[in-house]
């Protein structure tokens, strides 16, 4: 059987197809949540500093984080309590959000919401527990 070779045009045509795939495909990524600090469902000693790294740069206007306490040892709770107001600031490796309380955290049982938005305007959220000893 003798070998055929392909027309240079479908070669350069199918090149180009795989590439504008491989290119769609990045560009509908999202920002991902790649590290974190307290850990989600781990546990801490009293802190007032919460860490959230990306996967991308962030846009500092339009992300930040708000904490809930769900427990608290001695207390029953009918439902969560704001802990108050978190600053929430990028540091300076652009993927970093950095959330400050005005007082360490309380022993007792907490929610991380979050919301990050990158430059190219994909929004994304997520929200994890973790504990303070």
């Amino acid at each position: 059987m003798p070998f055929r070779s392909r027309p240079p045009i479908k070669l350069a045509t199918f090149a180009f197809a795989l590439g504008t795939l491989a290119l769609a495909t990045a560009v509908e990524a999202h920002p991902r949540l790649v590290a974190s600090s307290p850990a989600a469902n781990g546990t801490i000693a009293s802190t007032n500093e919460l860490k959230l790294t990306f996967s991308e740069a962030l846009v500092a206007q339009f992300s930040g984080m708000n904490v809930l306490m769900t427990d608290m040892p001695g207390m029953k709770m009918t439902s969560p309590m704001s802990v108050g107001a978190v600053t929430s600031t990028v540091a300076a490796d652009g993927k970093t959000l950095v959330g400050t309380l005005k007082t360490p955290l309380p022993a007792g049982t907490y929610t991380l919401g979050w919301h990050a938005v990158t430059a190219d305007t994909h929004r994304v959220e997520g929200s994890y527990s973790f504990t303070v000893k």
